[in-house]
């Protein structure tokens, strides 16, 4: 009798064991992540030990993690999706892959900071610039739009840098907000205005301080960041005249991903990335702007920035696709 009472103790320990782990399982919130893993991981240790959820992250480039999604489908083990960029926020969206999200998360935030279906929600948020060497030319002398980089006056002393993903996004959106003629004709105007093709934003950096060219079209962190570093940094960045396709502000983001079977858990880790400590954090860690209100950067306020910004739904980056395919009918890939 008491050999059997001990087996039965024994059984349902280890029921208790399997039970325990499943539930465990149950409350591990799954993260596939296009951020850097620097700058995530401070930040996902801070919501575990403040909430007790824990939290499994898988890395990787953006828009690898986003076609993993959409391939996985209802199968997929993610929770949220956390992207560096509009684009493949916007393909998961119109693939059915994320779900509506509550007031509590889509009324904190600016309406440019979140899609119009109301399915993510930005984390942070970088402006488009015209950066430009402050010892050779003043701010009153730059150009009013970008569409007037192709004049004769800017001819050679231009960089972009067309291979480079935040300038595919920027393309992206001109496409949506000016039609593919007139961007297909301003790429064109460009590569004939001699405008020098670098293959990132610090190249073009670079080549301003070394006197390569005069300005680059760029993301507005790179200068902060740098300035940060060393106040006596020359290199300084411009918007363009008010509403200008020059000035896009793009974001990273997070969205829910539709098949999740913890939503609870993952409504409360997209509040705590908007909440005002991580949004000091985004905004400390890299120099991107908070998406909250009343949070200064680099003595600029995002209302002030989003007020120059283009009015665009950020779901039309998704088309990347569309972007290459003119790039390289333009040469420029």
């Amino acid at each position: 009798m008491k050999s059997a009472r001990n087996t039965l103790l024994l059984i349902a320990a280890f029921l208790g064991c399997f039970l325990l782990t499943a539930e465990q399982v149950m409350a591990q919130l799954t993260v596939y992540s296009g951020r850097n893993r620097a700058l995530v991981e401070p930040l996902v240790n801070r919501f575990q030990e403040e909430t007790g959820i824990s939290v499994r992250v898988r890395y990787g480039g953006t828009t690898q993690l986003a076609v993993a999604i959409l391939e996985e489908g209802r199968r997929s083990p993610a929770d949220v999706f956390w992207s560096q960029d509009a684009g493949a926020l916007g393909a998961l969206h119109n693939g059915n892959m994320l779900i509506a999200l509550p007031d509590s998360i889509t009324q904190a935030l600016p309406y440019q900071f979140r899609n119009s279906a109301l399915t993510w929600v930005s984390t942070s948020a970088r402006a488009r610039v015209l950066a430009f060497d402050a010892n050779r030319i003043s701010a009153e002398d730059l150009p009013a739009s970008v569409y007037d980089l192709t004049g004769p006056e800017w001819r050679g002393k231009v960089g972009w840098a067309p291979t480079n993903a935040s300038f595919q996004s920027f393309v992206t959106a001109m496409r949506a907000l000016d039609g593919e003629e007139k961007t297909r004709q301003w790429l064109l105007d460009m590569r004939r205005n001699g405008a020098i093709a670098y293959n990132n934003n610090n190249s073009i950096l670079q080549a301003i301080e070394a006197g390569e060219v005069l300005v680059g079209l760029t993301n507005h962190y790179y200068i902060d960041r740098a300035i940060a570093s060393n106040p006596n940094y020359p290199i300084r960045f411009a918007f363009f005249e008010l509403g200008d396709t020059g000035n896009l502000i793009n974001v990273a983001g997070m969205g829910i991903v539709a098949p999740s079977r913890r939503v609870e858990h993952a409504t409360r880790f997209i509040h705590f990335m908007i909440q005002e400590e991580a949004q000091q954090f985004f905004r400390d860690s890299t120099f991107e702007y908070p998406v909250r209100t009343g949070l200064e950067q680099g003595y600029r306020m995002i209302e002030d920035v989003l007020e120059l910004a283009p009015d665009i739904d950020l779901d039309l980056l998704e088309d990347l696709d569309g972007t290459l395919r003119l790039l390289r009918q333009t040469g420029l890939l």
